[in-house]
């Protein structure tokens, strides 16, 4: 079991180079950031681009891994979005994990479209985000990629020198649908989720655990689907979407994570405090989770 931390883009750097270097100190696995033109509850709030908040993170950490939880099609093309992690890649030191999702309804969703203009449907986006992994792919494995589609087209789009992570920088793939299932399976190095959303209010942690062990099953299904051994991928549980509350204390969260480490997930993700929002938390039962939480699991 691993142990990482989501920093919400929402420092001015003086007061986030901080925040990314204390996580670092204590211990974390990782460190990533939303990729959202803003989000929910912030939207008046500061908010800052994901990719230069970890352009400086890696600037500002040593050994820490960094990344995106998650980037979307939403308003993201393969074509830029691979020039950007490739350089991203490099300037880390090959510490970059993409994560990435097929997106949702919120303000990414709706920004960019015209007056008038329907953000894409559920099967759009699970449309987009089919063609989009595979050419992102080969984007970040190929010097040169020509490809053309009815919703992505690069033309001899050039990636030298490539990633620093051969053959390219891991994804981790958000996805509970059956598409998205397979393609975690065919194409990640890792799964991503936030167990089921529509637990989170209403439903109780046995419903949760329940509802986590369906989805590891399911993607294990794709994985045969695909001529894939899923048992092999890391199993990423973002946390504060399920009806468990695992930093109200110290021992809420070793038995949050026992439980969840006994389903298969190799890595729990926590978010950083932010005080006075969905995130609030008392800093120093963090910072004890942090450094203290996974030697109890035995």
């Amino acid at each position: 079991m691993r142990l990482s931390t989501v920093i919400l883009p929402i420092h001015r750097w003086t007061e986030g180079r901080k925040v990314w270097r204390r996580a670092e100190e204590l211990g974390f696995h990782a460190a990533y950031t939303y990729d959202h033109l803003s989000w929910r509850s912030f939207r008046d709030q500061p908010w800052f681009g994901a990719v230069p908040t970890l352009t400086a993170a890696a600037a500002a950490t040593d050994r820490i891994r960094i990344g995106t939880l998650v980037t979307s099609p939403n308003f993201r093309h393969p074509v830029t979005l691979a020039k950007e992690l490739i350089s991203l890649d490099d300037i880390s030191d090959g510490r970059v994990t993409l994560g990435i999702g097929a997106g949702g309804n919120g303000f990414d969703a709706t920004t960019l479209r015209g007056s008038g203009e329907e953000p894409w449907t559920p099967r759009e986006r699970a449309d987009h985000f089919d063609a989009f992994v595979p050419l992102l792919d080969r984007l970040l494995r190929e010097p040169s990629v020509t490809q053309e589609g009815p919703l992505y087209t690069a033309n001899e789009a050039r990636n030298i020198p490539g990633c620093v992570q051969r053959p390219r920088l891991p994804f981790a793939v958000a996805a509970t649908g059956p598409r998205g299932l397979k393609l975690a399976a065919r194409y990640g190095q890792a799964w991503v989720t936030t167990g089921d959303p529509k637990l989170f209010e209403a439903g109780t942690p046995e419903q949760s655990v329940a509802a986590l062990r369906g989805q590891i099953e399911r993607l294990g299904e794709a994985g045969e689907a695909v001529g894939r051994d899923t048992r092999e991928l890391d199993k990423i549980l973002l946390t504060g979407f399920t009806p468990d509350r695992p930093l109200t204390s110290f021992d809420a969260f070793v038995d949050f994570a026992g439980t969840h480490f006994a389903l298969g997930f190799t890595e729990t993700v926590l978010h950083w405090p932010v005080p006075d929002s969905d995130f609030a938390a008392d800093e120093a039962i963090f910072e004890r989770i942090a450094t203290e939480g996974l030697s109890q699991l035995g």
